[in-house]
């Protein structure tokens, strides 16, 4: 895991260029009432290297209500605008009515006294004159240059106009929309054959959406074009004018702290508006979705291995059908990996019930005592522990800790993928849960029940690598292909 220490927050763009305001200094003077967290801060400060054109393309995924729409489609239009009156923009959503919702408060601002003393040049028309110039609801040009913002609704057309600079703002209105193949479809050809029509060499593009569906228009981009996740400010510097910077911000904290987010995996990103409690909440509801709208990491119900498929149980059977309780580990392999630890017990049927879990990404000190604590309460006989990665010093420290629980490492040698995907079925059919483990352990129930087929495309492997172990252990009279146990 990264060095926390090392991680420099401060960004290369500048506090102002020119005459001109910073974004951040601009959105605090316009929107007095605004309140910035450390995480707007940052989306500001990335903005306005968007409207410095340092970047060309920037994807901005963000979970609901968490500001994204005034910093992208209310502020910075304002902004850009002032920057370069002559800029032409034009901002796209799920309808034409909400796309002019935006285009109505940024003409509030260009109003206002406070943009007046930042940008005086940047003006547009007050009631009827002067007469050459538009101003709708929908469409606004600026007095005496050729800049202007118009607002489209996803379909909408824009023959005729010339766009510098586009921003797509959330173009599916709810989940339906979002997983509606209809839809997508349709959004995605009014994007190619529409919106990229009017662009040219120089045109800037950003987009910035809750995500609903890996086939969003954010997933069709990818699939077609390069994206660099963004996590430190001197890719800069080093992505090509083509390619898309993608900005992720996870609600609640996962990947690996780095220079554009250093909350600590757990971490909440608005914790006084949106708790870690309250969004291990809505991860219980619907872990797929969460992981969608909140992470920012979609996962279809047709493309999942495990989905909500596990049995549950209330009450393990009685003493006299269990037959044994052991327990299985795999230790991280690397630092955004999880250490996964499951205690369980297997009757006379060969069901297997789970018991007791560690699931954590805190360092081996921690973990060690959490895994030896758990195998003394449990009542863990037996535990099997991977040696891959540092595994034969953690088995001898749990031991040392859990004296009455025989410890063995094992080598685990096998191809995990084909592992992973061809134990699935009898994961399923023969894995009990405790019926409350959403609860108990949110992550790992988020984890199991978003876990893709698409191997390549899960984030994290050891919950699943973790139960395909016990199966391989617990179902067959011989030991695993590829694995090797050393006492």
């Amino acid at each position: 895991m990264n060095n926390l220490d090392d991680l420099q927050p401060e960004s290369p763009v500048e506090s102002s260029t020119g005459d001109f305001p910073s974004f951040t200094q601009f959105a605090t003077t316009v929107y007095p009432f605004i309140e910035l967290q450390p995480f707007h801060t940052t989306y500001y400060r990335i903005l306005e290297t968007f409207a410095r054109r340092r970047i060309r393309k920037l994807i901005v995924s963000m979970p609901p209500q968490h500001g994204k729409s005034v910093g992208a489609s209310t502020l910075l239009p304002a902004y850009l605008l002032g920057c370069d009156p002559d800029l032409r923009i034009a901002i796209a959503s799920y309808s034409a009515s909400f796309a002019s919702k935006f285009n109505r408060r940024v003409q509030r601002i260009i109003d206002s006294r406070e943009y007046a003393s930042l940008f005086p040049a940047t003006t547009i028309k007050h009631g009827a004159t002067p007469r050459e110039y538009i101003r709708t609801a929908d469409e606004v040009e600026v007095i005496d240059h050729q800049g202007g913002l118009l607002s489209v609704g996803r379909g909408g057309s824009l023959t005729g106009n010339r766009v510098d600079c586009l921003i797509l703002d959330d173009l599916y209105k709810n989940a339906m929309e979002g997983n509606s193949p209809v839809i997508r479809d349709n959004c995605w050809e009014w994007y190619t054959s529409v919106v990229k029509t009017r662009m040219h060499n120089q045109s800037s593009e950003l987009i910035v959406f809750t995500r609903w569906h890996e086939q969003d228009l954010i997933g069709m981009i990818a699939e077609r074009e390069p994206i660099l996740n963004f996590t430190h400010w001197s890719q800069l510097d080093l992505i090509d004018s083509d390619a898309w910077l993608h900005l992720n911000f996870e609600a609640i904290k996962a990947s690996t702290p780095s220079q554009i987010d250093m909350r600590r995996p757990g971490e909440a990103l608005w914790e006084s508006q949106h708790s870690a409690k309250l969004l291990a909440s809505k991860r219980r509801l619907d872990p797929a979705r969460f992981e969608c709208m909140y992470q920012g990491w979609p996962s279809p119900e047709e493309g999942l291995l495990y989905g909500n498929r596990f049995f549950t149980y209330d009450d393990l059977p009685g003493v006299e059908k269990l037959v044994r309780y052991a327990n299985y580990t795999d230790t991280a392999d690397m630092g955004d990996d999880y250490l996964c630890s499951i205690s369980y017990a297997v009757d006379t049927a060969e069901n297997i019930y789970v018991t007791d879990v560690v699931y954590s990404r805190e360092p081996m000190e921690v973990t060690e005592r959490l895994v030896g604590d758990m195998l003394r309460s449990s009542s863990t006989r037996q535990a099997a522990i991977e040696s891959n990665n540092g595994g034969r010093g953690f088995a001898r420290a749990v031991q040392k800790l859990a004296p009455e629980v025989h410890v063995e490492w094992i080598h685990q040698s096998g191809n995990k993928e084909a592992r992973i995907l061809s134990n699935a079925a009898t994961v399923i059919r023969t894995i009990r849960m405790p019926r409350d483990w959403p609860q108990k352990w949110p992550e790992l129930y988020a984890h199991l029940t978003t876990y893709k087929r698409q191997f390549r495309s899960n984030r994290w492997h050891d919950a699943a690598d973790v139960l395909t172990g016990i199966i391989e252990r617990e179902t067959s009279t011989q030991t695993p292909r590829g694995a090797s146990a050393f006492k």
